[in-house]
C-alpha cells in the first residue's frame, strides 16, 4: 500500500481506501462487511469512509461493530463521517451548529468511537451562513470529536469563503474535499479546484472512481441481477445508464475494456489506476459488495506503472472521442 499526505496536513491516508456507501445496510450483512473490511485492512487500507445518511445510520453501526469486533488499534485507523442528512426533523438536516453538533454525537455513538479523524460537510447548505458552519466545525475539533474537517461537493468559491472566514477569525480551516472523480467526471477536480491545491494545500478523498460501477465493464452486456441499479432508491442510476448520454458512455467503456484487455489488466483496474495517477488525489475511495471485489480493487496500485504516457493518450482519445494530449497531471 502507498500512503499519501492528506493535502498539506501531516495526516497520511492509504492511496486506496474503503467506503460503505450503498453496500453496508443495503447489500451487505455484518459478516460480509467484516470480510470486506478485513480484506481492505490486510491490504494496508487505513481510511474507512462513512456518513450519517448511509442506510439511515445503519452503515455507521455496522462499521462500528466491525471495528470493535476486530479490535484494531485506533491509532492505525482513519475513520470519517459526513454530516448533512440526519433525519426528517426540521433541524435534522443541513449544516446548522445544532445539527452539526448533535449529528456528530449521534454518528460517534453509532460508530462506537470517541472521535472521527475526518468529518465532512456532506453538501453545501444554502440556508446556513458559512461562518456558522466553520465555527461549528472548529468547535468539534476543539472538543476532540474530530481531528480534521472538510467539505464534499462544495464549489471552489464556497471553499475559499470558508478559508477566508477561518483565517480572519483564527479558526481551523477545512483540510480536504470529497468530490466525485472518474474518467467521466473531471472538471471540478482538474480545473475548478486547481488553484486550491497550491493556495490552501487542499486534499481530496475522491468518490465514485468507477462511476457507480459503469467503469467496471459489468454493464457492457446489460444490467446484472445483483446490480445496485435494482435496489430501491437507486432507480436514478438505471435511468442515467439507459439515457442517450449513458449509452454513449457505455460505448466508451467497451472501448476502454478493449484497451485494458490489451494491457492484461481489468477495466476497473485501469479506471482506478487512472485516478491514482493524479497527484492531487489523496485517496481513492473504493467500495465492494463482495470480498473478491476488494481484492481486485486493491491491485490497482500495481497497474499505475502500466499507464504510460502512450496509454494515457489512448485513454484520453477514447473518453474525448478524439486524439488528445496526455492529461496534464501526469
Amino acid at each position: 500500500m502507498e500512503y499519501r499526505y492528506l493535502g498539506r496536513s501531516g495526516l497520511k491516508v492509504s492511496a486506496l481506501s474503503f467506503g460503505s456507501w450503498v453496500t453496508f445496510g443495503n447489500q451487505m450483512s455484518l459478516d460480509k462487511a467484516t470480510e470486506c473490511m478485513q480484506a481492505a485492512y490486510a491490504a494496508g487500507v487505513n481510511f474507512f469512509d462513512n456518513a450519517e445518511v448511509y442506510a439511515n445510520g445503519q452503515s455507521e453501526e455496522i462499521m462500528g461493530q466491525v471495528i470493535q469486533r476486530q479490535g484494531w488499534k485506533r491509532s492505525d485507523l482513519v475513520v470519517s463521517t459526513k454530516i448533512f442528512w440526519g433525519g426528517q426533523g426540521p433541524n435534522d438536516r443541513g449544516l446548522s451548529r445544532k445539527h452539526i453538533l448533535e449529528g456528530t454525537d449521534a454518528a460517534l455513538e453509532r460508530l462506537q468511537l470517541d472521535y472521527v479523524d475526518l468529518i465532512f460537510c456532506h453538501r453545501p447548505d444554502m440556508h446556513t451562513p458559512i461562518e456558522e458552519t466553520v465555527r461549528a466545525m472548529h468547535h468539534l475539533i476543539q472538543q476532540g470529536k474530530a481531528l480534521y474537517w472538510g467539505t464534499s461537493e462544495w464549489s471552489a468559491v464556497q471553499i475559499q469563503a470558508a478559508y477566508a472566514i477561518a483565517r480572519r477569525e483564527h479558526l481551523v480551516p477545512p483540510t480536504m474535499e470529497q468530490p466525485e472523480y472518474n474518467l467521466f467526471h473531471r472538471e471540478r477536480v482538474e480545473a475548478e479546484y486547481a488553484p486550491l491545491y497550491t493556495e490552501y494545500g487542499l486534499g481530496t478523498t475522491i468518490w465514485s472512481p468507477l462511476a457507480s460501477g459503469l467503469l467496471t465493464g459489468k454493464y457492457n452486456q446489460g444490467i446484472p441481477a445483483d446490480s445496485r441499479m435494482h435496489l430501491p432508491g437507486y432507480e436514478w442510476l438505471r435511468k442515467r445508464l439507459e439515457s442517450p448520454e449513458g449509452q454513449m458512455k457505455l460505448e466508451k467503456v467497451r472501448q476502454l475494456a478493449a484497451l485494458a484487455e490489451s494491457l492484461n489488466i481489468p477495466t476497473s483496474g485501469l479506471a482506478l489506476a487512472w485516478c491514482l495517477k493524479n497527484p492531487h488525489v489523496s485517496t481513492v475511495i473504493t467500495g465492494a459488495s463482495r470480498v473478491e471485489q476488494v481484492h481486485e480493487n486493491m491491485r490497482a496500485l500495481d497497474y499505475v506503472p502500466v499507464l504510460t504516457d502512450d496509454v494515457m493518450e489512448q485513454i484520453e482519445a477514447i473518453v474525448d472521442n478524439r486524439p488528445a494530449a496526455p492529461a496534464d497531471f501526469r
